[in-house]
């Protein structure tokens, strides 16, 4: 039983939370009321204390030089790691809390029941300053509650006040249903606040050193973890390697010298754990299996991967003479060619607020405006913008929740204009393409055009389900007749990894039959998920 939480309770807090949302990360991607299966909320928040456990892993000693406790510098530590590596908008909230935490609790000389209250209370008000329109039913309502029942304690016993907290955050989990209708028709709870109701028992455990009493519902298998991007690498190397391994101390003060000779961007990562650790393994190298042997020298290697640079995408385009660039997200090969095509600077899907910073500084460019293409990228970008700032870049996000949209307020750029006036520009453009998502329907659900069933073809209206069919060419034609129905002068179609061929074709030829003054264009996207995306301008 701890009186105070310490730097050494900190590391284990996080270690034991990025654990348990190992455990859950399955059960929490389907803890998704849209009926597609493309749930990653578990996906995100896992990645995002990733970078948190990095982070903290990377920086071993408690003793800090900046003046705060060492408690105070282990909980900035992870605040920073987890902002850099948040992805959607449960990660960037996530990242928010924990730096309300040490924002708190940096310069406190002990960590007691009250001091642990005000810090949920900073916390609390550190998430929702995070989010520009906050709702309530979400993780922000759990930290909340948890945030008030802690203040309510009143008290200065740290056990007291982390199980009273962890319980009120599992009570207002549990009634996200009655605030948000969507969750009470799909009949689950909010996957962010799911999320936090996990790492809050992860820290009763810390300080009690016993589980907490709620229930907890049964672990599902989870999904394969998702790969971040990697850097591009240096041009003296061909190849990238990394590996897990579990090693000693000393064998891998060995491995590091020994890779530190064999290439480059050596970065080898521990656990903190006693004895035989779990090491995260990186370099640039041009002998693979000499840096692969190394490691079996060391010790065990295992989920060894190795890429080679030349495999990957052509470097950035360089930023237009007047210093200004553009970075889009992209899921989908066809899509990024596209976007490549209008000059902008493409990273994958579900970025990390530090991936989109890297991109953002690889422009090279004094401005650069941002193209999310979906909601919970965009509180990513917004982070990731403030990051930018603080480094002399003015970023602008123009939020786009659909790749036709992007493709839309690229079409306008002109770098003739203000910046600001350009960027203006984009938004009306992004503003006024209406967009459709066409897909099969991953569950049971119900939605606001009725119930569904797994296998359903689903036509989502500017994310709102409008349609659900039985045939895909046949939901599709009226997903689009019904967008045309409300005006429109130019339709664009991309089409899906998983669509039939000739899909897009019959689309457009319906289009020419019924709306003759109507043009049609049409790409291979590769999107995951959606066989089609409708943009009507």
């Amino acid at each position: 039983m701890l009186d105070t939480l310490d730097a050494a309770a900190v590391r284990r807090w996080c270690a034991s939370g990025l654990a348990v949302l190992q455990q859950h990360q399955g059960e929490i991607d389907d803890l998704n009321v849209f009926p597609v299966p493309d749930g990653d909320t578990g996906t995100n928040l896992v990645l995002t204390l990733t970078s948190a456990q990095q982070a903290l892993a990377l920086d071993p000693g408690t003793l800090p030089d900046d003046g705060h406790t060492p408690h105070g510098h282990a909980l900035r530590l992870m605040a920073r790691g987890a902002l850099l590596g948040a992805r959607g908008n449960s990660g960037v909230i996530l990242s928010q809390i924990l730096r309300g935490f040490a924002d708190a609790l940096a310069a406190v000389p002990a960590v007691r029941g009250r001091q642990l209250a005000g810090a949920l209370t900073g916390a609390a008000g550190a998430a929702y300053a995070a989010v520009a329109h906050p709702v309530e039913g979400t993780l922000l309502t759990v930290v909340a509650a948890a945030a008030r029942a802690a203040e309510q304690a009143d008290s200065d016993d740290l056990s007291t006040v982390v199980r009273v907290a962890s319980g009120a955050a599992a009570q207002a989990l549990a009634r996200t249903p009655e605030q948000l209708p969507a969750l009470a028709r799909a009949g689950v709870v909010d996957a962010g606040g799911r999320g936090l109701c996990l790492l809050l028992d992860a820290l009763v455990e810390v300080v009690t050193g016993q589980s907490p009493e709620q229930p907890l519902p049964a672990p599902r298998a989870a999904r394969p973890p998702a790969t971040a991007m990697r850097e591009t690498g240096s041009p003296a190397y061909a190849y990238e390697v990394q590996y897990l391994l579990d090693a000693t101390d000393e064998a891998v003060a060995r491995l590091r010298a020994e890779l530190d000779a064999l290439g480059d961007s050596l970065l080898i990562v521990g656990d903190g754990g006693p004895g035989v650790e779990t090491w995260n393994v990186h370099v640039h190298v041009n002998d693979v299996g000499a840096a692969i042997e190394a490691g079996v020298v060391a010790g065990r290697p295992h989920r060894i991967t190795v890429t080679r640079f030349a495999d990957r995408a052509a470097p950035p385009p360089a930023p237009l003479p007047d210093g200004r660039a553009a970075v889009v997200v992209a899921t989908g090969s066809g899509i990024a060619e596209l976007f490549a095509a209008e000059g902008a600077v493409v990273v994958p899907a579900n970025p990390s607020t530090g991936e989109l910073l890297d991109a953002i500084r690889a422009t090279g460019a004094a401005r650069v405006v941002v193209l999310p293409n979906d909601p919970d990228t965009q509180s990513v970008a917004s982070a990731a913008a403030q990051e930018a700032h603080r480094l002399g870049v003015k970023v602008s996000v123009v939020p786009t929740r659909s790749p036709v949209q992007a493709l839309a307020a690229l079409a306008v750029r002109d770098p003739s204009r203000r910046f600001e006036d350009d960027v203006i520009a984009m938004a009306e453009a992004a503003g006024a393409c209406r967009y459709a998502e066409v897909c099969h329907a991953g569950k049971e659900a119900l939605t606001v055009a009725g119930p569904c069933r797994p296998g359903d073809v689903l036509a989502l209206v500017e994310g709102e389900v409008h349609l659900i069919g039985a045939d895909l060419l046949d939901t599709c034609t009226a997903v689009v007749d019904r967008m045309l129905g409300g005006g429109g002068e130019l339709v664009t179609l991309l089409c899906g990894a998983g669509a039939p061929a000739g899909l897009a074709d019959q689309v457009r030829e319906h289009v020419e039959r019924s709306w003759p003054f109507v043009e049609v264009q049409s790409y291979e996207g590769g999107q995951p998920h959606y066989p089609l995306l409708v943009g009507v301008e």
